[in-house]
């Protein structure tokens, strides 16, 4: 899978064949990045990429010493498959 993850203002942006798919967040004052919705494309999905967006999120989080918030169900899906990828990470407890 070529590398053409970068990062914008408010999401994380995977482009391939001029379609992106993208993970939107929020970082707060308070040290909070909050991961709200995944999109992939059609034509892109089963491809492994919304994988890709949420590790680099979560790889965004540790670099920037920033406590992680999921409400996207797809990064929450995620990483209840791939526990291990939250280590070193400060997340909000669930109810």
């Amino acid at each position: 899978m070529p590398d053409s993850s970068r990062v914008t203002r408010s999401r994380f942006e995977y482009e391939e064949e001029g379609q992106v798919a993208y993970l939107e967040f929020e970082v707060d004052e308070r040290g909070w990045i909050t991961l709200l919705h995944t999109e992939v494309p059609t034509e892109l999905r089963g491809r492994g990429i919304a994988g890709v967006l949420v590790r680099t999120a979560l790889e965004y989080a540790r670099d920037n010493h920033l406590r992680l918030d999921v409400l996207c169900p797809l990064a929450t899906d995620y990483l209840k498959r791939h526990p291990e990828l939250q280590e070193g990470l400060r997340s909000k407890p669930k109810p």
